[in-house]
């Protein structure tokens, strides 16, 4: 989110999360001020590589309800940042890029840092690319960390997001897939989300 008036348009459809962009290079980037939304809302700040005092002055600025990493932060790195946020209940969402496979191992020296993994679709941008990668990867997941599922999703997804979280749910692995990421696909431009389109998202589809 970057607009002011749609930001209070989208925060009206009471998302659980909404991201502001903290990365220069981004389209999306935050350069004004963000009005007050629903203190149920969680606004998320996504960093790419940024530097820690950087975030949590974010943190503290934006009252950020969860941190997003969007870029090669370490596990170390997580764990600074953890030790050093004042609230404890801010979120850490660490985001992986993923094409045709992945190798999950990497993820085992974050989960005991970050509360959900990210996965995103590997592309030339740090997020917003709009395509989807093969979520058949996903069905070998071995952790318990339970992840957001993004990239290039639209409304044609929907049907496609239903039958992953049927798999999950048949395999009893229901808890793992957490949340679902939307952006440039319910976009006019960047960072200008479609109101219509996003609630006709809600509307259509809501992850138990």
């Amino acid at each position: 989110m970057k607009q002011p008036e749609n930001v209070r348009e989208i925060a009206m459809l009471q998302p659980d999360y909404m991201g502001l962009i903290f990365y220069e290079k981004s389209p999306r980037f935050v350069a004004s001020e963000v009005p007050e939304i629903s203190s149920t809302i969680k606004k998320t700040g996504v960093f790419v590589d940024a530097a820690l005092d950087f975030i949590l002055k974010k943190v503290q600025e934006y009252k950020l309800k969860a941190i997003q990493l969007h870029g090669q932060e370490t596990a170390e790195f997580c764990r600074k940042l953890r030790d050093n946020l004042k609230d404890d209940n801010v979120e850490i969402i660490k985001v992986f890029s993923v094409k045709e496979e992945f190798d999950f191992s990497k993820l085992k020296e974050y989960e005991e840092v970050v509360n959900f993994f990210l996965f995103d679709t590997k592309g030339k941008n740090k997020g917003g690319n709009g395509v989807t990668f093969d979520w058949e990867v996903l069905k070998n997941y071995p952790s318990s960390t339970p992840f957001f599922l993004s990239g290039g999703i639209g409304l044609e997804e929907i049907e496609e997001i239903n039958e992953l979280m049927t798999w999950f749910q048949k395999n009893g692995k229901e808890n793992l897939l957490y949340a679902v990421d939307v952006n440039s696909r319910f976009e006019d431009e960047p960072g200008l989300k479609n109101v219509e389109k996003m609630q006709l998202f809600k509307d259509r589809f809501s992850i138990k």
